[in-house]
């Protein structure tokens, strides 16, 4: 589940009841199919097929530059029967939408027996203009304790980030998560159909969000799988993750008090942990990597590797692995800070924000995914070209959000705050573990879901699964 955790429009915005102008006159060509590139580590099913849609650089300029989008599918093996097209995104921001669309092990066999599953490699992913970057060496750490330090760290990200963009333009400029929404909706048009039904994970879900608000009219059902709230402030972008965070080390606790085979059972979890963060800030290793490792294990969750690692370091070992995630350290800055207000201009605006993610978290010390895509957005010019607002769907269908109870990256409560912005439109699911990503986690979650996509029909009262 790593792969989905994230693990993250000018003033005229565009709702449900107003339509998307800015491509008049201009239609898409069909996608032409054939084999998937060969990619040992990714190989293709034998009925996968992959293809490229141009589509204008700037939406705003629908005849001007062109850039081309990785598009792949996987047909539905019961097509006699077929309902139509799932487009899916797996979030990130990072992973390849194409990939995922080819992978065999994630939908049910009836969503793929009925579905067409179309995947979109999003600008700056996968093989549609791959952003990289390259930061100057001699990084300072993200949590400057002073006004020297803070200067510092907005002095060295302020250069990252203009290196970024340099390195990756144009496409950089046009990466946000409203442009990608548009893009979706011209995969759409190219493949011949009315209307589609979307997956979205994790970070997918603001796309699946901004689609049904642009584009609503189109959506036959939709499924939003641990949701991300456009709506948030910096406050709360930070503050509600780092109160997840805190949440979910308490599940742990629990689960460590009542299993045997947890590393820790029979101790103090809580006086363990800070413990090892002593001795883990000792250790020639970056900044807050035990932090980082246990919040990555809370995406599973994988309280195994969790009290281990946390045995390990207060005992006084190294760990002997790292962990990665797709390209997200460099897209985010393309995306996340275009689709959020993570302007930090002082060290006191920085304060105030770390002593409420403090305030909020103090057992995880806030939220690495908050608080790193926060600081990582540090010196980036100009207002969000994709500002965060209040959900507007009306013209969308009923819209299924499922969530789990305890999730690190995209907390409970950003789920309740996106049914209670549409109440007419959506339907909420809650699943009653821990984790980040519900769909597969239980035969009650797969089925609530597979349901609804081959129904199109969502219930009107909320309900849940047991964990």
């Amino acid at each position: 589940m790593r792969v989905f955790g994230a693990v993250v429009v000018s003033g005229l915005l565009l709702t449900g009841a107003t339509p998307a102008v800015a491509d008049a006159g201009w239609a898409p060509s069909p996608i032409t199919w054939a084999a998937c590139p060969d990619d040992p580590d990714s190989p293709a099913p034998p009925d996968g097929e992959c293809g490229t849609l141009r589509v204008p650089l700037d939406w705003d300029r629908p005849h001007g530059p062109s850039i081309g989008l990785a598009v792949a599918r996987h047909r539905a093996t019961d097509p006699t029967h077929r309902l139509g097209v799932l487009l899916a995104d797996a979030g990130g921001p990072g992973s390849s939408g194409a990939e995922f669309a080819l992978a065999t092990g994630y939908f049910s066999p009836e969503i793929r027996a009925r579905f067409d599953v179309v995947g979109l490699d999003l600008r700056g992913t996968g093989r549609s203009a791959f952003i990289r970057c390259e930061d100057p060496p001699g990084a300072p750490g993200d949590e400057p304790a002073d006004q020297a330090e803070f200067d510092t760290l907005l002095q060295h990200t302020k250069q990252a980030n203009a290196d970024c963009r340099a390195r990756n333009l144009p496409v950089f400029d046009h990466a946000d998560t409203g442009v990608n929404a548009q893009d979706l909706d011209a995969v759409r048009r190219a493949l011949g159909e009315r209307k589609i039904s979307f997956h979205g994970i994790s970070y997918g879900t603001l796309l699946g969000q901004e689609y049904a608000e642009k584009f609503g009219d189109h959506v036959r059902a939709m499924v939003l799988d641990s949701s991300i709230d456009h709506s948030v402030g910096i406050t709360r972008f930070v503050g509600d993750r780092a109160a997840a965070a805190d949440e979910l080390f308490g599940q742990f606790t629990a689960w460590c008090d009542a299993t045997a085979s947890c590393a820790l059972h029979g101790q103090d979890v809580r006086a363990a942990w800070e413990r090892a963060l002593t001795a883990a800030d000792g250790m020639p290793l970056p900044h807050n990597w035990l932090r980082d490792w246990v919040f990555s294990d809370m995406y599973g969750p994988a309280w195994e590797d969790a009290a281990q690692v946390i045995a390990d370091t207060a005992a006084g070992q190294s760990p002997m692995r790292a962990q990665f995630e797709a390209n997200y350290d460099s897209i985010r800055r393309a995306v996340v800070c275009q689709d959020f207000d993570l302007r930090l201009r002082s060290f006191a605006q920085y304060s105030a924000m770390r002593a409420e993610e403090l305030r909020r978290g103090p057992i995880m010390r806030g939220s690495p995914l908050g608080h790193g895509e926060a600081t990582a957005c540090l010196g980036i010019p100009g207002p969000p070209a994709n500002p965060p607002h209040r959900l507007d769907i009306s013209a969308a269908p009923r819209i299924l959000l499922v969530n789990a109870r305890y999730d690190p990256a995209t907390p409970y409560a950003w789920a309740q705050d996106i049914h209670h912005q549409a109440p007419a439109n959506t339907t909420l699911l809650t699943y009653e573990g821990s984790g980040h990503g519900v769909y597969q986690r239980t035969a009650c979650t797969r089925s609530a879901v597979d349901a609804y996509l081959l129904t199109a029909t969502a219930p009107r009262r909320d309900f849940g699964c047991p964990a």
